[in-house]
């Protein structure tokens, strides 16, 4: 009963998720990405320029500080690169941070832990009806957007493109 019940409400979210979302203008292309966690906002750049700004962004548990080891729950903060996006992950959309970069692993290695790593820019956990939001900081180190915000900001970014995480 519980798979049944998980299938119509994936297949749900599905459905609705194109009426909702907001898709990138044409020539609207990201060159570079702007978090500042302590302002909880995500600015989207191209040629120098804010195209989209998006603010209530949700953070691990432990959103302060930058993430030193697997299991902080903290957000990095750092230059990173958007490599890749997953339509196929837990979460509605993800969007990969290559973190942790040679800096992060040497910190890590240097005390003996292993830095951690799998970090997104996602929509809300799977299953949820589309426009629902988990309420505060919740992920284990991932920033999380509403599904709506997520599924724009996947029209925007290509593969490479940069990203600054502010304290």
């Amino acid at each position: 009963m519980r798979a049944f019940l998980a299938f119509f409400a994936a297949l749900g979210a599905l459905c609705a998720a194109p009426l909702q979302a907001q898709q990138a203008r044409a020539g609207e292309r990201a060159d570079f990405i702007l978090i500042d966690k302590s302002e909880r906002t995500l600015l989207v750049y191209q040629d120098d320029r804010v195209i989209r700004r998006y603010t209530g962004l949700q953070y691990g548990d432990a959103p302060v500080g930058h993430k030193r080891f697997q299991g902080d729950e903290r957000t990095p903060e750092g230059r990173y690169t958007i490599t890749y996006g997953n339509p196929q992950s837990s979460y509605y959309l993800s969007l990969h941070i290559d973190y942790p970069n040679a800096q992060d692993r040497a910190y890590a290695r240097s005390r003996g832990r292993s830095p951690g790593g799998l970090i997104f820019i996602h929509g809300q956990p799977n299953g949820l009806p589309y426009d629902a939001r988990v309420p505060g900081d919740w992920t284990d180190g991932c920033i999380a957007l509403s599904n709506a915000e997520i599924a724009e900001l996947w029209s925007l970014i290509p593969d490479g493109t940069p990203i600054e995480i502010r304290p």
